[in-house]
């Protein structure tokens, strides 16, 4: 039987053979139901979340709590609806015991009302959780899965505060006034077990009336990882079941809807390149006046022509329906990709203007103190100008270009959908990648010794993670997910180490770039941060008036201090174990590497297609094992010697 779309079914002897035997054939369930009762069954599980709507109550929050995962049932506690929900749930722990050997049942409900004002007694604010556990008979196997849940919700924490959970010991662990679904003794029976989760709903205050959606997002999210480590311990104690990890039991399937909020979200970020519309087309003109008025008159930038309307996509973009998504982790991707992109088109109409400069530090952070510490040590410990002037190397842009095309087809032999791209152009400063595109300055000359780590740097990390993106489901992935600038700078600037090739005078850039950051931040003009690059920290003319260049353009852009302080913290990640696997699925900040984790174990996201090519040398890999005996940044540079 092919059911309408929307169509409400009503809980039937047809109804239930219907479901048993779409369990039985390891088919997906989703069944609206009476009274505004919803079945979803992804796939065969060992467990079912239960939500009954107390009768004349509106409580959609706390059903909330249970909609994302993989198998729940949201039932009415009508009296007319009882027995037939009974008979539901009894048949599909009946089809579902013989294949795991144990069943559990999850009933949510909510607690007491917020009566304080959130306002006045910000204790009314701390998540409070109450599992109810079956006192009939001493279980070890429950027992630890009621302290894994215990555990688990200690660590939820909203606005500072800890949960309080309690364990309470009784004999019915269903909601107040409302009878189990199916009777204790029936329960035994079946080898059916049942935990009781009440949540105090601290997202309203019932004096006040206000509801507090940034407070129900987070406490869903964190909530939901409870429940899945406790599903996942009683899947391991009492099922012959063994998913690999907790993550593993959330759901795989994700809707249309959901998908289509990506695409939308990826299609708006897609639409621009923030980088492109804030860098100087004038560049080497800039240059070329700058130093014929003696250094003393700051270059005036022009830009190209917007292709866009920043308002008319900030219009697009807030009429996305994200608060739809019902799986917490995407919803939380899809937010902070679209505040992202807010704050750049803000700073893509702020061009040119005092404005731009608050937007950048919004977008990219301040540049803190102790990453300046850092640059200056580095600045200290390799001095001299020689060999800092990126412009005037041996190796050409076309040795550059048939490099970087000879690396993309080795990739295109594994992955053949690769479409990348070698465009030389005027309208680059040195080179970058742009939709998985490299863009090479037409007048780009570097060092010979430079030519594989840029490569590296730019096709084996920046095209390779955009292509690999490319072949996910998720396609803000490719875009780049919120904030991602600074670690995939810095997972670019270690491939360029791992290959043998961090020189002084490129970590000596990078620590120059941070410093004209803070310049920038602390008011400095142009001209001013130039002579301190110049004649204070010693790079020749040319590099100081890029650096300055890339700092001060579209009005004063800080990106450039993520590259070192990016390089940072990806030798802290691999120094505290962390595994190169989860960072080429796509262009993702560090914080997201436990959702890909996720996302992956869940079967969301498929592992990437693609590994960068130098991983292939036996010196690279030896470099990547051995970093954790790097202790100051220093030590990367090729050759090890300070100058």
């Amino acid at each position: 039987m092919i059911n309408k779309p929307g169509e409400v079914r009503t809980i039937d002897a047809h109804l239930v053979d219907e479901i048993c035997k779409s369990i039985i054939d390891g088919k997906r369930t989703s069944e609206l139901l009476p009274f505004g009762g919803r079945l979803h069954l992804e796939r065969q599980l060992p467990f079912l979340f239960i939500y009954r709507d107390p009768v004349g109550k509106n409580d959609p929050e706390t059903r909330c709590l249970i909609e994302a995962e993989a198998a729940f049932l949201v039932a009415s506690a009508n009296s007319s609806q009882r027995k037939r929900n009974a008979s539901l749930v009894e048949t599909i722990v009946k089809t579902l015991t013989p294949e795991f050997g144990g069943f559990l049942l999850f009933e949510v409900w909510s607690g007491s009302e917020v009566a304080e004002n959130v306002l006045i007694d910000p204790e009314a604010v701390r998540p409070t959780f109450i599992i109810c556990a079956d006192n009939r008979h001493d279980d070890e196997g429950m027992e630890k899965v009621y302290e894994s849940l215990r555990l688990g919700l200690r660590r939820v924490k909203i606005m500072g505060k800890a949960a309080d959970v309690q364990i309470s010991y009784q004999r019915k662990t269903s909601p107040p006034g409302i009878p189990p679904l199916i009777p204790l003794a029936k329960q035994m029976e079946l080898k059916c077990f049942k935990i009781g989760l009440v949540v105090q709903p601290i997202w309203r205050d019932i004096e006040l009336g206000d509801q507090f959606p940034l407070l129900l997002r987070s406490l869903h999210r964190q909530v939901s990882k409870a429940l899945r480590r406790a599903c996942f311990t009683f899947t391991i104690e009492k099922t012959a079941h063994r998913p690999k990890h907790f993550f593993a039991l959330g759901r795989q399937v994700v809707s249309r809807s959901m998908w289509g909020i990506d695409r939308k979200l990826s299609g708006i970020g897609s639409s621009f390149d923030f980088l492109l519309n804030v860098t100087p087309i004038n560049s080497l003109m800039g240059w070329n006046a700058f130093r014929r008025s003696g250094f003393q008159k700051r270059p005036v930038f022009h830009y190209r022509p917007m292709a866009i309307d920043p308002g008319e996509l900030k219009r697009e973009l807030y009429s996305i329906e994200i608060s739809r998504v019902e799986d917490p982790t995407l919803e939380l991707i899809f937010r902070e990709k679209r505040r992202e992109l807010d704050r750049q088109l803000t700073m893509l109409s702020d061009r040119n203007t005092a404005a731009f400069k608050y937007g950048s530090i919004q977008l990219y952070g301040k540049v803190e103190d102790s990453l300046v510490d850092e640059a200056n040590q580095i600045l200290a410990n390799f001095r001299g100008r020689r060999g800092d002037d990126t412009s005037t190397g041996k190796a050409t842009v076309d040795l550059l270009s048939r490099t970087a095309e000879a690396e993309i087809e080795r990739y295109r032999k594994v992955f053949p959908a690769i479409a990348a791209k070698v465009k030389v152009t005027p309208e680059v400063v040195g080179l970058m990648v742009s939709k998985g595109n490299l863009l090479l300055n037409d007048v780009l000359r570097v060092p010979e010794n430079r030519v594989r780590p840029l490569i590296a740097h730019e096709v084996g990390v920046h095209v390779l993670t955009y292509w690999n993106a490319v072949n996910q489901p998720l396609k803000l992935l490719s875009n780049g997910l919120a904030g991602y600038d600074e670690f995939q700078e810095g997972l670019a600037v270690l491939s360029e180490y791992l290959v043998g090739g961090l020189t002084a005078p490129r970590l000596r850039l990078l620590a120059g770039r941070v410093v004209a950051a803070r310049y920038l931040e602390d008011g400095a003009s142009f001209i001013e941060s130039y002579r301190l690059l110049n004649q204070t920290h010693d790079f020749n003319q040319r590099t100081a008036y890029q650096i300055a260049m890339r700092v001060y353009r579209g009005g004063g852009l800080t990106k450039d201090h993520v590259y070192l302080r990016g390089l940072i913290s990806i030798l802290d990640y691999f120094q505290n174990g962390g595994d190169l696997e989860p960072l080429l699925v796509g262009k993702i900040a560090r914080i997201h590497i436990p959702i890909i984790r996720e996302l992956t174990h869940r079967k969301v996201l498929k592992p990437p297609t693609l590994r960068p090519s130098f991983l292939e040398d036996e010196e690279a890999r030896k470099r990547l094992a051995h970093l954790y005996e790097i202790n100051n940044l220093s030590q990367m540079v090729s050759g090890g010697k300070h100058r």
